[in-house]
């Protein structure tokens, strides 16, 4: 069974904390705290596991030597301590089946848009697009990610690309959709994964070749296998 190290969820402060670092980044292409929830919601979900080495200049908008500036060591396991923290609050809710609610910015008048948590999302299920294209395209459950994709393409220049206009109360439904989405995608590629190693099983199982009781037993003894290895008893 998997397990996730025990962690309480970041606190306000904490989440203000990482906020700023990720804001004083170089080159203003890092991902804000909204947009960080989503991309680790995805790859928490998705079909492969993605190392923090590939996935952090995604996060600090290129390679930690060059985006970031660390005042200290210290600085910089604070920092990292605090993004572990945030990935393994996702993680071990959703391995224990509960829905993770996004963690969403509010604007000046107290509403969460919830956009850049779509724009994280999705650019987590691009470094595995492949893998998640079997979900994309599954008729039964393909349907958890429409919330993410309206959210993500609601401001796209391109009007045939753009949802119909989102109300205030339907933004709240689709955001609720989100978070019943992404259990739903978690719990599909789960099963896959399951399946998956259950099949290279039997497949090794099949694999190895099954020994005739009157052939030679490959213990080496010269003997025929039902009086050797084939006929051994255990009490």
């Amino acid at each position: 069974m998997r397990t996730f190290p025990q962690s309480e969820p970041l606190t306000d402060a904490e989440l203000d904390r990482l906020g700023d670092f990720l804001e004083s980044c170089k080159g203003g292409r890092a991902m804000n705290v909204e947009a960080l929830d989503g991309f680790f919601a995805a790859l928490i979900a998705g079909p492969e596991t993605v190392m923090p080495s590939e996935y952090y200049p995604e996060v600090f908008g290129g390679d930690l030597s060059d985006a970031c500036e660390f005042a200290s060591l210290d600085e910089a396991n604070e920092i990292l301590g605090l993004m572990m923290r945030h990935w393994n609050t996702i993680a071990s809710t959703l391995f224990k089946d509960d829905v993770y609610v996004p963690l969403l910015l509010e604007d000046e008048d107290g509403t969460a848009h919830g956009n850049d948590w779509a724009r994280g999302f999705m650019r987590g299920v691009g470094m595995r697009q492949d893998g998640w294209a079997g979900l994309v395209n599954d008729e039964k459950n393909g349907g958890c990610l429409i919330p993410m994709m309206m959210l993500f393409h609601e401001r796209d220049e391109d009007p045939e690309t753009r949802p119909e206009p989102i109300s205030p109360e339907k933004r709240e439904e689709v955001i609720a959709h989100i978070a019943a989405g992404l259990l739903q995608a978690y719990r599909y590629f789960r099963a896959h994964r399951q399946a998956g190693a259950s099949a290279r099983t039997s497949e090794h199982r099949r694999s190895t070749p099954k020994v005739g009781r009157n052939e030679p037993c490959p213990c080496g003894s010269g003997k025929k296998y039902k009086r050797c290895c084939g006929g051994a008893r255990v009490n």
